[in-house]
């Protein structure tokens, strides 16, 4: 992940809509018993505010910015944005970037060969960022400044969908994916580096964050459910075939045996062709 930090100061020229909700949460917490006297922050809804050496310090979105009414000049910011305020005056920004993986582009591409009627990019980075991304990877669409609960909201609209067909899956790594891998009909996370709370409800994980395996993973599932139904109408048919056979007194004790256990090696030597 790639770090900026770009300080910059001036009166904000940007328009913003005015429709934004403007409720905070004041929940109150403290630090340490031994920073008490210097340090006391409030969360808001889109950052945080912190009462610092008697310096009151806002760190958050540019949404809270405008709601503190803090002028600024910087509101299209490519990146995930952290805009910086003391006592009320702009301090500047910093932008979290994070780098596309190398398969990331070739991941899209094998899901599109594979039948994926669609792909979405639910991201909490601005609109900028997430058409930039989108564009790179080939992603259908994207649903951007998302919190992570408004992450949630829009897994349900896709479920609920009239026109969608087929099962939907999530793939995430962070701790504010987690109720979203829980929800899709498919969860699927990145093992290596995503968060515990990933990794425990997905139904799928990732060990190697390499998102060329999630085709992968798909096209191992499509192979063992093939082989499964093989497997099943294979052994109905030839017990039914020796069943047939023992009523009219044909089958000797040597075709049930093969009935029975011939079958059952049969379709395990079926089976280890998932492994090629």
């Amino acid at each position: 992940m790639k770090h900026k930090i770009h300080y910059d100061s001036g009166c904000c020229s940007c328009s913003h809509d005015d429709s934004v909700d403007h409720h905070e949460n004041h929940n109150h917490s403290h630090g340490d018993n031994h920073n008490h006297d210097h340090s006391e922050g409030f969360n808001l809804k889109n950052g945080i505010r912190a009462n610092i050496e008697n310096k009151i310090v806002i760190a958050g979105s540019d949404r809270l910015l405008h709601k503190q009414k803090i002028a600024h000049d910087n509101c299209q910011v490519d990146g995930t944005v952290i805009h910086l305020a003391v006592d009320n005056v702009y301090a500047g920004y910093i932008v979290i970037a994070d780098e596309l993986k190398e398969d990331a582009r070739q991941a899209i591409q094998a899901l599109k060969r594979m039948g994926v009627e669609k792909t979405v990019m639910l991201t909490g980075d601005n609109q900028a960022i997430a058409s930039y991304v989108s564009q790179q990877l080939g992603i259908d669409s994207y649903v951007a400044e998302l919190l992570p609960e408004e992450k949630v909201s829009a897994i349900e609209k896709l479920l609920s969908d009239p026109k969608k067909h087929g099962k939907i899956a999530f793939v995430g790594d962070g701790i504010n994916d987690a109720p979203v891998i829980a929800r899709a009909d498919v969860g699927i996370a990145m093992g290596g580096l995503g968060s515990d709370a990933a990794i425990e409800t997905a139904d799928i994980v990732i060990m190697t964050d390499a998102p060329s395996k999630v085709a992968q993973a798909i096209q191992i599932a499509r192979k063992t459910h093939q082989i499964v139904w093989q497997n099943i109408g294979f052994a109905l048919a030839i017990k039914a075939v020796f069943i047939g056979l023992g009523i009219f007194g044909v089958a000797t004790m040597w075709e049930a045996v093969f009935a029975d256990v011939g079958v059952a090696i049969l379709a395990i030597f079926n089976a280890t062709r998932i492994m090629k």
